[in-house]
């Protein structure tokens, strides 16, 4: 997908700083915490992290891409926490179109729970998952298509009892972030265009995010 001819975004870092902007109400409060999607969520939660004077860390949440085209999402799966079971979203429109069946739907959902088990041990290591509870967490991704992977995360957050979640986007569809009001405590996207048509487009530079600049972003963040 090529970038529009003007893209609102250089790249992920300047999108963290636009959405930044928007986000001042929570900037130097002791009870707000950024929570980043990886990969691609993480240098813009790093920039809005920076910013707003607040900690950073991840949540880990997959989507579930249907097989053949794994950038259409069947759904999503989020981990709340090491002793809590995964949350998984589903799609069922998505389902139904493409006959989706449950073994294949299982298989999937089997893979992407390895993936993020890897990713677990790779950004936190040994340290401990940050304290939710009681908190406002701000979560942010780098933009919006479908939403799935966000309400996956939504619903899995909630298990840890924040006092509020915030959903904090730099581009995405506006009838997502319309739906998503209704399962977050309040929705900050940045930009809306229309038409959409993918979150990609709206950057100059979409490269893909590594796992070692988000090691490096987390481990900047803590100092």
């Amino acid at each position: 997908m090529k970038p529009a001819k003007h893209p609102l975004f250089l790249n992920r870092y300047d999108a963290g700083q636009q959405l930044a902007g928007q986000l001042t109400a929570y900037a130097n409060r002791d009870d707000v915490l950024v929570m980043a999607l990886p990969r691609g969520g993480v240098p813009v939660g790093y920039e809005v992290a920076q910013r707003l004077g607040a900690p950073l860390d991840v949540f880990l949440v997959r989507k579930l891409g249907v097989p053949g085209q794994e950038e259409l999402a069947m759904g999503a799966i989020a981990v709340a926490g090491a002793a809590t079971k995964p949350i998984r979203v589903l799609n069922q429109d998505v389902l139904r179109t493409h006959r989706i069946s449950t073994a294949v739907l299982d298989t999937v959902t089997k893979q992407e729970l390895r993936e993020l088990e890897r990713r677990g041990h790779l950004y936190r290591g040994e340290r401990t998952e940050p304290i939710v509870a009681n908190r406002v967490v701000l979560l942010v991704d780098d933009g919006l298509a479908t939403g799935a992977t966000m309400r996956a995360a939504v619903a899995a957050l909630r298990v840890r009892q924040p006092a509020q979640v915030v959903i904090a986007v730099p581009v995405a569809a506006a009838d997502v972030c319309n739906t998503l009001a209704s399962v977050s405590d309040a929705v900050v996207c940045a930009a809306t265009p229309e038409p959409f048509y993918g979150v990609g487009l709206w950057y100059a530079d979409f490269t893909q995010t590594t796992d070692d600049e988000v090691r490096s972003l987390l481990a900047a963040s803590r100092q």
